[in-house]
């Protein structure tokens, strides 16, 4: 419910660097960049190669995307936003 008090972007990027570390916002921004890499079937390996990412971060947001629905509803809702 916070995340969707803000209408601005600006909002809520302040609103993430006071709630998170900058690490954190890092590893967050690493995982959607494995997650679209992944969506565009580029292989484990070049994944860690391109991006730095551990194999084992890469192994986990695969499998986010297999069985889990947050990325997948991202990816639609801004496929849909592209459309407009």
């Amino acid at each position: 419910e916070a995340f969707l008090a803000f209408d601005s972007l600006q909002g809520l990027e302040r609103f993430l660097q006071d709630l998170c570390t900058p690490s954190e916002i890092d590893s967050m921004a690493d995982r959607l960049m494995v997650a679209k890499l992944l969506k565009k079937e580029i292989p484990y390996r070049a994944i860690y190669e391109q991006t730095g990412t551990s194999t084992a971060t890469v192994t986990r947001v695969a499998r986010a995307l297999t069985y889990g629905e947050g990325y997948r509803e991202l990816f639609e809702r801004q496929a849909k936003r592209k459309k407009i």
